[in-house]
């Protein structure tokens, strides 16, 4: 009982010295990957880069802790944190104060919800997500996030779209106007650095050796060379006044976001009363404050879309500094360039967010300068908070925890059964090579306790990771210890290591998402998938497509997935297969259609594919009165029964009226292979006995023998097909 609820109490049997010094080992080389891929997954979530290290904390070690697996690592992955940034981008403002808190509830939510699942023993819940759909997603989602890191690899800046193709489209405009040299060089070197050492030796911790080599060339020249002024700085009157014009807008964009928001609390206190009350009509009250929303969502549209354009003009200016430029330094345009000025050969250009722009230098009480950043050379992480920060969730403002807990559980349900699904997947792969026992629910407890853990720890969505997994698994790791060791490492990096990530180029971490990502491109899946079945290959495809159309709402691919995956599914069951057999080369009975075989005229064998159910009970009727209509010396009826393996009340029902139907026409009917589980529901119906126990034979063989007796001796088929294979001229298979 213990080991059921505290899994990790069967390490320790036969556990000695030389297995912890594997599992340490084995942790200190997952940390090294870990780290820095955290980091970089932490932005592809919409979120600072220090967030990635709270999420890469505490999950690890309590995923290894509850779950079975002993080598799965736990933590941030590519496709969950795309999944969650896409999940939150309409709520809130990426790396702002609500679109962290929203982010942590999302972990608390998604673990919560596999907590449930695999405590009530519902693993299975995840076979509604399938292969082919899981497939197509995948591949795109893969070339989702990776072509998301091309505005950091190229360095330049664009707002998004509502279409993840009109972004990318954008970018590439902006990198054709401008690109910034150096940092696409940082990242190019990564790249190199990481493919190099792979294929050198496999073992070498790569993405560690490539952040590690381009940080130290970032601190040594210099390559983040951003400074802080004031509007002062800027000799351009045109550029001071877009400035002021985009500010403008956007203290009207927060005016107006806060009347509407104190709006709509006046309007769901009203429908509150309403729905208490019973009252149902429309109050003027109620249609004023209707109005005056409207009004006020189109003044926000236009002052956004004003925005927007300015942001863009600010983003497109390039400035000059002088060589020497001093502590007062003065940035000019080309059209107030003076003549014969020395610059720094720099391009320095504006840093614009979604915010206003700080016009005054100032600096705060911690001494982080705040006004205007003009960008001279390659981002970088920047200032990471030391220490671990341990808490409970805040919850959104405005928000209470339940409407964030309502707001986000559609969301959740998919990211759960995604990350889920990939984890499992990936713990099946080693227990393969290990011959470690699985269990899938407590593999589910353990996820979802991690997420819900790591959201005390301020950590977004996490699950199971395939590189990460694969390096544990091969530096040995023997038990679950390897991934306690993973997260005291990060915990030692968050209390002390921190400013040594100060420097690490941004492009660096674009790269190694993009290096991560390559291995979810499986256009083999799309192949393998039409091969098994041209509908799942088709679903597969369809799927594809419709997760890069709707991009960055990736939700919306895998829910038309899983609706044409259900499709297909019922319109299966409403109409199974029904085969015509007939005697084939081997003895054997084959389906007509398929084999070119010739069907006896008197007795006529037929297959049914498929559960006998509601949502096809008349359909084996239907095709059996086809067989009538179409052979008129048909006298009897043989039904193989091998493929029924479920029956319900409205099959029963159908069997019943088939054979009355038959015996009325002065015909019969037999029935061969009929399983267990039919045969009671026969039985218990009664059914059984109006249908004559002699009339259910074990095997088509055998029912052939004994129907062939009572139909042939009499003379009426010379030549029988179901005698001796006879197939139809130029249709032999």
């Amino acid at each position: 009982m213990l080991a059921k609820i505290f899994p990790f109490l069967l390490w320790f049997k036969d556990y000695d010295g030389g297995k912890f010094r594997s599992d340490a080992l084995a942790g200190v080389t997952v940390a090294m990957v870990l780290i820095p891929q955290s980091m970089a997954y932490a932005q592809l979530a919409g979120l600072p880069a220090y967030y990635g290290l709270y999420a890469a904390f505490l999950p690890p070690m309590v995923a290894a802790l509850f779950g079975s697996s002993r080598q799965l690592a736990t933590g941030p992955v590519a496709v969950v944190s795309l999944m969650s940034a896409a999940s939150l981008e309409p709520l809130a403002t990426a790396g702002g104060p609500q679109f962290i808190a929203y982010s942590i509830i999302l972990a608390l939510t998604v673990g919560s919800f596999q907590l449930f699942l695999g405590v009530f023993r519902l693993g299975l819940v995840v076979n509604l997500l399938s292969h082919p759909v899981v497939n197509g997603f995948t591949n795109a989602a893969a070339i989702v996030i990776a072509s998301s890191q091309f505005s950091k690899l190229f360095g330049v800046y664009v707002d998004k779209a509502p279409h993840h193709y009109q972004t990318i489209a954008n970018v590439c405009k902006s990198a054709i106007y401008y690109t910034h040299y150096p940092t696409l060089m940082m990242g190019v070197l990564a790249i190199s650095i990481m493919v190099v050492l792979k294929r050198v030796n496999p073992k070498i911790p790569n993405v560690l050796v490539a952040v590690v080599v381009t940080t130290l060339i970032s601190y040594f020249t210099n390559f983040n060379n951003d400074k802080i002024i004031s509007i002062d700085n800027i000799k351009d009157p045109a550029v001071v006044q877009t400035i002021n014009d985009f500010n403008f807008d956007v203290v009207k964009i927060k005016e107006l976001s806060t009347k509407r928001a104190v709006l709509n609390n006046q309007l769901k206190d009203i429908l509150t009363e309403a729905k208490k009350s019973g009252h149902h009509i429309p109050s003027a009250k109620e249609l004023s404050l209707n109005y005056d929303l409207a009004v006020i969502q189109k003044k926000i549209d236009t002052y956004k879309e004003t925005s927007h354009k300015k942001r863009e003009k600010l983003r497109r200016i390039h400035f000059s500094l002088a060589e020497n430029a001093g502590e007062n330094p003065e940035f000019h345009t080309d059209a107030t360039l003076p003549n014969g000025l020395k610059t720094d050969g720099c391009k320095w250009r504006i840093k614009v967010k979604n915010k206003v722009i700080q016009i005054n230098k100032k600096t705060d009480a911690k001494g982080n300068e705040a006004g205007i950043k003009m960008i001279g050379a390659g981002a970088v992480v920047g200032t990471i908070p030391e220490g671990l920060t341990i808490g409970i969730p805040k919850s959104p403002e405005n928000t209470t925890y339940f409407e964030a807990f309502l707001q986000l559980f559609p969301f959740a349900i998919i990211i759960s059964l995604l990350g889920f699904m990939e984890a499992i997947a990936i713990a099946k792969s080693m227990a393969a090579k290990t011959g470690q026992k699985l269990d899938p629910n407590q593999e589910l407890i353990g996820q979802g306790l991690a997420n819900i853990i790591g959201a005390f720890g301020q950590s977004y969505a996490v699950s199971g990771s395939f590189s990460r997994s694969a390096v544990n698994l091969q530096a040995n790791a023997e038990t679950g210890i390897s991934s306690v060791i993973t997260s005291i490492m990060v915990g030692i990096t968050l209390l002390f290591l921190t400013p040594l990530l100060y420097h690490l180029p941004q492009a660096v971490l674009a790269s190694v998402i993009m290096m991560a990502v390559i291995g979810l491109v499986n256009k083999d899946g799309f192949v393998h998938a039409w091969k098994a079945k041209r509908s799942d290959g088709a679903i597969s495809i369809i799927a594809f497509i419709c997760t890069l159309y709707f991009a960055p709402h990736l939700e919306e691919g895998i829910m038309i997935g899983v609706a044409l995956t259900f499709g297909v599914f019922i319109y299966k069951n409403l109409r199974p297969r029904v085969a015509r057999l007939s005697k084939s080369a081997d003895d054997s009975l084959r389906c007509v259609e398929k084999f070119g075989l010739k069907e006896c005229d008197h007795i006529a064998v037929v297959r049914f594919d498929g559960s006998l159910i509601f949502t096809n009970a008349s359909y084996l009727e239907d095709r059996v009165l086809e067989i009538i209509a179409e052979k008129k010396d048909l006298k009897h009826v043989l039904v193989e029964a091998s493929g029924i393996n479920d029956i319900d009340a409205s099959g029963e029902d159908a069997l019943s009226i088939l054979i009355d139907t038959l015996r009325e026409s002065g015909r019969d009917i037999s029935f061969s292979g009929v399983k267990e589980e039919v045969y009671a529901v026969l039985k218990r119906t009664h059914l059984l006995d109006k249908l004559g126990k002699q009339n259910i034979y074990p095997s088509g063989e055998k029912a052939l023998q004994s129907i062939y007796k009572q139909i042939h001796d009499k003379g009426e088929c010379s030549e029988c097909p179901l005698s001796h294979y006879i197939p139809i001229m130029g249709k032999e298979k």
